[in-house]
């Protein structure tokens, strides 16, 4: 098996899986429970989701995390009978991170179909929501910098996470990509939930260091588990430019869309623009703050130039 530890930037703390060997080492004998109606209804635009990568990479994973779901709720249970007192039905709580048009969503709907398809209750929650408004984020002149941490409405976010940790029914914001922006008043509620996939660009970001006596809780300090989606630089540009020219001819031609003035413009102006947005701001997020916590994941898996995963690294300290 080609197995390779503390090799590359990671240093010591992963083991590096190629996908072939991925599947040996943690996969099963089981067919996958999904056809290609589901792989279709799954992919992001753009994204070549494959059965064979389902199989390969993400029924594994979810092995791994069955693992980990019984550990977790076991301990639960001891701690309850230990301390006497009823033990409450509380999630296990996924996040899953990474850069923009890397396949985040994609990810987290493979694997909470694959989970559903465990007999489990999973819900799926983006943290799109948790943005600040853009009315909000015009009046602190933050629109240049949203999905930047410092544009998401953190005691909210936290506060859902703690209502789930605490066993109490949890709401959680709706976000509109055709308006840009979260739907005012309206809420999902995330309720008998047995698992919850938290899906954000960044999800894994822990901030300054608290002093001594502070109590301020990072969204990571909820997480059971954490998934990064990783990809090089030059791929991800390539891939949000293709995206946002397929989005041109798809969704931005809805008069009520936020981009709808890109649907009419010249392909070239349009890419220019893209371009641009990429540059000056998911670029930048990406360095400066996403792909800092990488390291922070238990699972990092690590997309090739055609979309697919081609190593899983696997946390081992």
């Amino acid at each position: 098996m080609s197995l390779v530890s503390g090799s590359g930037t990671v240093g010591p703390l992963f083991d590096r899986y190629t996908a072939a060997d991925w599947a040996v080492a943690w996969g099963g004998s089981a067919p996958p429970p999904l056809d290609a109606d589901d792989i279709r209804r799954l992919r992001g635009i753009g994204n070549p989701l494959t059965l064979g990568e389902v199989e390969r990479i993400y029924m594994p994973l979810v092995e791994l995390l069955v693992t980990h779901m019984g550990a977790q709720w076991d301990l639960r249970r001891r701690r309850a009978a230990l301390n006497r007192r009823p033990g409450r039905p509380m999630p296990f709580i996924i996040g899953l991170a990474g850069s923009v048009a890397v396949g985040k969503s994609t990810a987290a709907r493979v694997l909470q179909s694959l989970l559903q398809a465990e007999g489990r209750k999973v819900a799926l929650v983006p943290t799109d929501g948790f943005l600040l408004p853009n009315a909000e984020l015009k009046a602190r002149d933050l629109m240049h910098r949203k999905g930047f941490p410092g544009t998401y409405d953190m005691r909210a976010l936290v506060g859902f996470l703690t209502d789930l940790r605490l066993g109490r029914p949890a709401h959680a914001p709706v976000y509109s990509h055709q308006t840009y922006d979260v739907v005012p008043g309206r809420t999902v509620a995330v309720e008998d939930a047995e698992v919850v996939v938290l899906e954000g660009l960044n999800v894994l970001q822990v901030g300054p260091l608290q002093q001594e006596g502070e109590h301020r809780p990072f969204v990571s300090d909820f997480f059971d588990f954490s998934v990064y989606v990783d990809a090089a630089e030059d791929h991800l540009r390539r891939w949000y430019l293709d995206r946002f020219l397929a989005l041109r001819a798809t969704a931005f031609q809805d008069p009520e869309a936020y981009f709808h003035r890109y649907a009419a413009m010249p392909e070239t102006e349009a890419a220019a623009f893209a371009e641009s947005v990429w540059e000056s701001i998911n670029l930048v997020n990406l360095r400066d703050n996403i792909l800092p916590t990488r390291a922070r994941a238990d699972v990092v898996l690590r997309k090739g130039e055609d979309h697919r995963v081609r190593e899983v690294w696997l946390r081992r300290v």
